[in-house]
């Protein structure tokens, strides 16, 4: 092999080097698509990595009946949506469709089911507590046993009088002079000094005027 059939090989060997390495470089991108997507009972996300921002790639986000909750015709190399779903006491179905620009085998057409919600247990409604009568406490007053009952003294003929008349209770102490004891009031031994007095005055003024008579004789 001439010298320039050399140089002739290693360029066509170059070139196809090239060829090859820039063949890769843009598969690269192509094939490196990464969708990713979630559903939980209430909300739905999804995220589109790593598109051929050189294409139109659309993506679609719906709810199994009609209800599109996201839409894009014209994305680049991502994408992304977090959004509520509509309340559902049962299951549904939530409904993705990507397609790429750069090949239908990158595309997605996909469902996930969304179940519903637990709610929290209803707690049953809570009635008043009712609080216990109330009951009054013992009598503190003492009781006197049947033993020890005072009995009420006995009558007598005075503590019977009537309540009209003043009750008057009789002497204890004895008469003067040779009287005997008669039961009178109490007031009698009084007048009896009052009136001995009342004589032994008068006797010594009569033995006082007879003696004044007598001297002037």
């Amino acid at each position: 092999m001439t010298r320039q059939s050399r140089r002739r090989s290693g360029v066509i060997a170059g070139a196809g080097m090239a060829a090859l390495i820039g063949s890769a470089v843009l598969a690269a991108p192509a094939s490196a698509h990464t969708p990713n997507w979630s559903v939980d009972c209430d909300s739905v996300s999804v995220h589109l990595t790593a598109y051929n921002g050189r294409v139109t790639n659309s993506v679609t986000v719906s709810v199994d009946g009609g209800a599109v909750l996201a839409s894009n015709e014209s994305f680049g190399s991502s994408y992304d949506f977090t959004g509520a779903l509509p309340d559902h006491s049962t299951a549904i179905k939530v409904h993705l469709v990507v397609k790429a620009g750069d090949g239908k085998q990158y595309g997605r057409d996909e469902y996930k089911t969304s179940e519903p919600c637990e709610k929290p247990p209803t707690a049953p409604p809570t009635t008043p507590e009712t609080s216990p009568p109330t009951t009054a406490p013992p009598s503190q007053t003492p009781t006197t046993p049947a033993s020890e009952t005072p009995t009420a003294p006995p009558t007598t003929p005075e503590t019977t009088a009537t309540s009209n008349a003043p009750v008057v209770q009789a002497s204890t102490s004895p008469a003067s002079g040779d009287l005997a004891e008669t039961g009178s009031s109490s007031a009698t031994p009084m007048i009896a000094g009052i009136a001995a007095a009342v004589v032994a005055a008068g006797a010594g003024l009569l033995v006082f005027n007879r003696r004044r008579g007598a001297a002037h004789r």
